[in-house]
């Protein structure tokens, strides 16, 4: 089992950019896959990025593509995503989540509370 606590959300202007910070509790963190998931009012929620157990493999959901970045540390139980240009469309809950398996449209196994990531026009 593994606990995620994120941080690094905020209010950004459009074109800025946000760090995302989620920290691991447990010794199995470099067992799991990792991914980032947000949801926006009224939306479903959807998985934006996902790294592999080594860090070797990334992937990204279209809309997420170019612009953000994951990334991890398994030294440091640590991973994060860089968002840049971002957007208003970007506004949302963004919550960190370890998977057993890998892929964008897997599930999440175990899940951080969330923070919010507001972005201005």
């Amino acid at each position: 089992q593994v606990q995620l606590v994120e941080s690094g959300g905020g209010l950004v202007q459009a074109g800025g950019s946000l760090r995302l910070s989620c920290a691991a509790s447990g010794r199995t963190f470099s067992l799991y896959n990792m991914g980032w998931f947000r949801q926006a009012p009224d939306k479903e929620r959807e998985c934006v990025a996902v790294i592999n157990r080594s860090g070797s493999s990334t992937d990204y959901a279209d809309s997420v593509k170019g612009r953000f970045t994951i990334s991890r540390d398994n030294a440091r139980n640590m991973v994060y995503l860089q968002m840049n240009s971002l957007s208003p469309e970007d506004t949302a809950i963004y919550y960190c989540a370890a998977k057993n398996y890998y892929g964008l449209p897997t599930a999440g196994d175990y899940w951080g509370q969330g923070t919010q990531v507001t972005v201005s026009s």
